[in-house]
């Protein structure tokens, strides 16, 4: 491992208290690895032997079910992933890919469980980040259960021109497949949820979605600080409990932006 790859993982909260020779201990045996397109990190089921981070690219991860399969979530950089797996020693409940060229930062699991009960700051930062993720997985269900097809997709569209900048135009970053199983949909509800906000100024040609009336599709979208986390670009290196942590004045007057 080189130091510079460990320096970009050093200033994420998970490991930003630990001393520098803890630090060094828990990522001796750490490896980089570049992955290509579509290929399969683990699969579910599987014991987890690492913790994942996710430092360029994007990852998919996917539950199965008989013969069907859904996005769990969609990563970018910088992400830790199968972290709660990795505290308790368990076999994976999702399957990871990558969407795009990745690189990975693989972690040894034990190394980091006994960083955990040797240096209680590490173990809070780790409880604080599996806290993060929690709250991220109560937002994804409040959503899904809560919102119509349409809602949806109003909001992860105003999501995404959060992220892409504020423009008017925004590219979708995936698949219409895989847009459809990350917001609970079918393609063909998909297709009838944009047709749905085509009356609200959204035009759609291939990747690249104009939101031409922003005011009525933010009115559809109500965007709510308890179901949204618009957390502008430009943060820093953030992980999921970061997200969650950053100022709620910011979170609601970015929602109310959005």
């Amino acid at each position: 491992m080189r130091d510079v790859d460990l320096n970009r993982i050093r200033g994420l909260q998970l490991f930003a208290g630990m001393s520098d020779a803890r630090f060094t201990d828990a990522t001796g045996g750490a490896f980089l690895q570049n992955f290509p397109a579509n290929a399969t990190l683990l699969y579910e089921g599987d014991p987890v032997d690492f913790l994942y981070i996710l430092l360029e690219g994007t990852v998919e991860l996917q539950g199965t079910w008989k013969d069907k399969e859904s996005t769990l979530a969609i990563l970018r950089p910088v992400s830790t992933f199968i972290l709660a797996a990795v505290v308790l020693d368990a076999n994976a409940l999702m399957s990871a890919r990558t969407l795009e060229k990745s690189q990975i930062l693989m972690l040894s699991a034990e190394s980091l469980r006994r960083a955990m009960n040797e240096d209680p700051a590490f173990a809070v930062a780790v409880a604080q980040e599996v806290s993060g993720c929690y709250r991220g997985l109560v937002r994804s269900i409040k959503n899904q259960k809560l919102r119509s097809g349409a809602e949806r997709l109003a909001n992860y569209l105003l999501t995404l021109q959060v992220r892409q900048g504020g423009m008017e135009t925004v590219t979708l970053p995936y698949e219409k497949r895989t847009l459809a199983s990350l917001l609970g949909m079918t393609a063909e509800n998909l297709s009838r949820a944009f047709a749905t906000l085509s009356d609200y100024g959204v035009e759609v040609q291939g990747a690249e979605v104009r939101l031409a009336r922003p005011v009525p599709l933010r009115r559809l979208a109500a965007p709510s600080p308890l179901l949204d986390n618009h957390m502008p670009p430009g943060q820093g290196t953030t992980g999921k409990a970061a997200k969650e942590m950053w100022p709620p004045s910011e979170r609601s007057c970015s929602a109310e932006r959005s």
